[in-house]
Order: C-alpha cells, then sequence, then structure tokens
C-alpha cells in the first residue's frame, strides 16, 4: 500500500436511490483508493458530537497516513455519498471487533445513513468471526449517539477514563 494516494484501502459502496429527492445516495461496497481518505476528515470535523478538529486528531494519532495504514490492514470502511459529497461514513476493526468510528454530515442526520452504515459494519465484523463487537463513547447518556447505539442494541460494557465502553453480539447470541 503507497500513502502517496494511488493503492487500495478496505472503503466499500453500494447504491440507493434517495427516497424523496430522487437523487443518488452511495453506500460504500467496492475498495476505494487513499484518494477517499480526505473526505473522512472533511465529515468527522464537522459531526454534530463528539466533534474534533484536524489538530485534536493528529494529537490522537489520527492522520490521513495513519487512517490508511489502517484500511490497508485488519480494519475496512464504508462511505455514504449524496450526489459527489461524502456525508458520512463508518471504520471498524475485525481484529479487536471494535467499531472505531462512525460519522454523518449534522444537514444528512436522521435519514437512516447512520443506521445503514453502523448495519454494514456490525455484518462484516460477524462474517469476519468477531464474537463481540466493541465500541467507547461519551459518558454522558443524554447525547444522541448514546441512544442511537442503544437503539442498535449496543448495551453499556464499562465507564472507564472518562469514556463509556458499549458492546454488541451477533444475533443469536447471549452475552457470556
Amino acid at each position: 500500500m503507497n500513502a502517496g494516494g494511488d493503492g487500495p484501502v478496505n472503503l466499500v459502496l453500494l447504491g440507493h436511490r434517495g427516497l424523496r429527492t430522487g437523487k443518488l445516495w452511495n453506500f460504500a461496497k467496492s475498495l476505494h483508493t487513499p484518494a477517499d481518505v480526505p473526505s473522512l476528515f472533511y465529515v468527522r470535523t464537522r459531526s454534530r458530537e463528539n466533534g474534533y478538529t484536524l489538530e485534536e486528531l493528529a494529537g490522537l494519532g489520527i492522520t490521513e497516513k495513519t487512517v490508511i495504514e489502517k484500511l490497508s490492514s485488519s480494519f475496512k470502511g464504508w462511505l455514504c455519498q449524496f450526489d459527489d459529497l461524502v456525508v458520512g461514513f463508518c471504520i471498524a476493526d475485525r481484529g479487536t471487533g471494535e467499531l472505531w468510528v462512525i460519522a454523518v454530515l449534522p444537514d444528512f442526520e436522521r435519514k437512516g445513513i447512520g443506521n445503514r452504515l453502523m448495519a454494514l459494519a456490525e455484518e462484516w465484523l460477524w462474517a469476519s468471526g468477531c464474537n463481540r463487537a466493541w465500541l467507547t463513547t461519551d459518558v454522558d447518556t443524554m447525547l444522541r449517539a448514546y441512544g442511537f447505539y442503544r437503539n442498535r442494541g449496543w448495551v453499556d460494557w464499562k465507564v472507564e477514563n472518562g469514556l463509556r465502553w458499549m458492546q454488541l453480539f451477533p444475533p443469536r447470541t447471549t452475552s457470556p
């Protein structure tokens, strides 16, 4: 994988026609190139909740280069485009079962994008042999993200180091 932008990464796409607009929505299904990665940062830095600046992300070790490296390993990502604009994305790690990130532009929230992206990631984790998925989120249960995860079946696991840890088990599997 060349971090310079010309090799494949694990970002995936599937088409869907918008219900009321008739415009084309695309959800990731086939491999895309590192050229898609800057769009992920555009979305991530504009998230309504749990937002980060590019500088804050870099301080956490999250840069275009590190995302490309992750997507070239056990990570896989899905994105949603409205016309040519990336409006949401989700990345998971089959190596650990972590739902690493999900982000949707504020103007595109409540349109089913997050649910579809999460479903793609969860299905992939189960198909990859994970017997549990996990994520971290804000400890504030009043944030929309918490309700979103709970509505998808995620349950609280623990609160540690200022983060809420949640987990999800595959369908027809119960927690230990």
